[in-house]
């Protein structure tokens, strides 16, 4: 091997040992590779930094931001009252139901994002009908894995993948080309779900998971923060806080929150918004404050204020306009260590934590303790902040949303609007009438101009260190095609194998896409090997197409390990699992799903077509 191909693998190597350790955001490792290319001399500058300018990035953004859209229209929201009203108490017929809606969802939107949106909804079905939510969620995950193989945008892997075949000269994928295979592997997942996966996943009724299931805000606060109470102050005209701002009001001194400001409104009924650090208190403006009682009424004897009387009703109102969620902070978040007080919790994401639990016990001035992985918050915030907050997986994970949330879609008149601009852009791209790359920035404006959702709330969809990890992936492919580095695994394939065949090669590919998807993100597994593949089709002289496909379902398919995706780690928590629950039901299901695609695929494309 020449120099330059060594160097390349050490780089693979050290990236994959960094990300498995999970020590070092996968998004500063992309940015490393960048960097290591680049002073290595592998790569020019140009080469290095060409994945900035990708296709990849724009089509992934684009269909980050189509993903908002639906949530924010309604379109999730319909889905899962669909399954709780047709699914009853039957938890054949809900799973089914479930596995179907996160399959559909995840086809035209991000699949975290689905997982995200239907763990409260298994979490409300579990509460009513008394079923094992344990039995439910790590098949969601499965089938929201799954829904990547149904279209060419529900997964950025496909897209890599479609964009290596044009690279290599070869016509991509068409929108549906692999539909039909990911079909297959669904109704697989389903039946082997409904036969032999729910059963090793804990027993049909589980009463341990009912109390805190579908709670409210104010039941999931007074876990977190006992004793403490929400009321309302007036500032009056003589109080010392007027005209000073929130940030600088220190209520905190009174171990006390503003959570919300009352704003009246002519016509229709009063709403609470939530304050920005930099909004100045005015004479005669109703603060909501949270707080222990005798600490409110020291503040209002002190400061100039006075209680305004308000029943439980306003109260729960008052609650409800606010937002809140409870959150557990990631082993890898980059707010670890930094006092709670000091955090960029306020200033990034425009939340206020009223309480914190670690290791399952309330922790009393918590502001001025430090972040520990696996501490609970709880945080209030505008809705659209905990939106947010909810998307940003590296630093958070949603443990539990309350019941209100299911009750409120941002923009529920625009959701037909939402559906006509995805169906647009799906004929758009299947009749070939403009590049998908147009197709789905055609939409992404389309949903921008039709006030589908805000300019605002377009950019705080996009996960930008998901577009930086897509960005500084892809020179890594193009290194090990420039220096031979892919010949060199193709012939260890090729010698592994023995007598070549194409059932043989693509046995090896897919498992290979497999293993580094347990390990690694599956976008990194879908660059590493689709060249590999790409590569290895020609040295037998046969169609690239089944052993790309083989890349695509394999890079879909990390259902083995918790690790490896957001996709399944976010089920861990609210469905109370150990590792070995998905070794027990995922690695029969990875053999099925390999099975399904060796009979299917070259089916759908030869391996020698005439």
């Amino acid at each position: 091997m020449a120099n330059e191909t060594v160097i390349v693998f050490i780089i693979i190597g050290i990236t994959a040992v960094l990300m498995m350790s999970s020590r070092v955001r996968f998004d500063l490792v992309a940015l490393l590779v960048v960097l290591a290319l680049i002073l290595s001399g592998v790569l020019t500058v140009n080469e290095a930094l060409a994945g900035f300018g990708s296709p990849v990035l724009a089509m992934v953004a684009g269909l980050l931001v189509l993903g908002e859209m639906l949530s924010r229209t309604g379109v999730a929201r319909k889905v899962g009252d669909w399954v709780l009203r047709r699914g009853g108490h039957s938890e054949t017929r809900l799973l089914v139901m479930v596995m179907g809606g996160a399959a559909l969802l995840g086809s035209v939107m991000s699949s975290t994002a689905v997982v995200a949106l239907f763990i409260p909804i298994v979490m409300r079905i579990a509460s009513e009908t008394r079923l094992n939510a344990s039995r439910m969620l790590i098949p969601l995950s499965y089938t929201a894995l799954i829904s990547g193989m149904l279209t060419l945008i529900a997964t950025p892997p496909n897209i890599v993948v479609h964009e290596q075949l044009k690279s290599a000269g070869y016509q991509g994928f068409g929108f549906f080309s692999f539909s039909l295979l990911g079909l297959a592997v669904l109704a697989v997942c389903i039946l082997y779900v409904l036969i032999v996966g729910r059963r090793l996943l804990g027993p049909k009724f589980y009463d341990q998971l009912s109390p805190q299931l579908s709670r409210s805000i104010e039941d999931i606060w007074l876990e977190y923060s006992p004793g403490n109470t929400c009321l309302a102050v007036r500032v009056e005209p003589e109080s010392e806080l007027v005209g000073v701002s929130v940030k600088d009001s220190r209520f905190s001194s009174y171990n006390t929150h503003i959570v919300g400001i009352l704003q009246r409104r002519r016509g229709r009924r009063d709403r609470v918004v939530f304050p920005l650090a930099s909004t100045e208190l005015v004479a005669g403006a109703i603060l909501v404050v949270v707080g222990r009682p005798i600490d409110v009424e020291r503040l209002t004897s002190e400061k100039s204020l006075t209680l305004v009387p308000a029943c439980r009703k306003d109260k729960n109102r008052w609650l409800w306009d606010i937002s809140a969620a409870a959150i557990q902070v990631q082993p890898k978040s980059r707010l670890l260590d930094s006092p709670l007080r000091e955090s960029e919790l306020c200033s990034t994401y425009g939340v206020q934590v009223l309480g914190m639990r670690r290791n399952s016990k309330v922790m009393e001035g918590y502001e001025g303790n430090s972040l520990h992985p696996s501490d609970n918050l709880f945080v209030v915030g505008a809705w659209a902040s905990i939106q947010q907050l909810s998307q940003n997986t590296d630093d958070f994970v949603l443990i539990e949303i309350p019941r209100e949330h299911r009750d409120r879609v941002p923009s529920p008149e625009r959701l037909r609007m939402s559906l006509l601009i995805i169906a647009g852009m799906v004929l758009l791209a299947v009749f070939n009438v403009v590049p998908l790359v147009a197709a789905v920035l055609m939409a992404s404006i389309a949903a921008v101009v039709t006030r589908c959702l805000t300019v605002e709330d377009a950019y705080r969809s996009i996960h930008w260190g998901s577009l930086i990890l897509v960005a500084g992936m892809l020179p890594l492919a193009h290194a090990l095609d420039k220096t031979g580095g892919t010949g060199v695994v193709v012939d260890s394939l090729m010698s592994l194998m023995g007598e070549p065949g194409p059932y043989r090669l693509m046995t090896m590919v897919f498992f290979l896409t497999a293993t580094i998807g347990l390990l690694l993100p599956n976008l990194a597994s879908a660059l590493l090997m689709s060249p590999v593949a790409i590569y290895a089709a020609s040295v037998l002289n046969a169609s690239p197409y089944p052993f790309a496909v083989a890349v695509v379902i394999a890079a879909s398919s990390s259902f083995s390990t918790p690790v490896a995706t957001p996709v399944v780690s976010l089920v861990v928590l609210p469905g109370r699992y150990q590792f070995v629950d998905f070794i027990k039901a995922g690695l029969p299901l990875l053999f099925l799903t390999y099975c399904v695609t060796m009979i299917i695929a070259p089916r759908l494309f030869p391996f020698f077509p005439a």
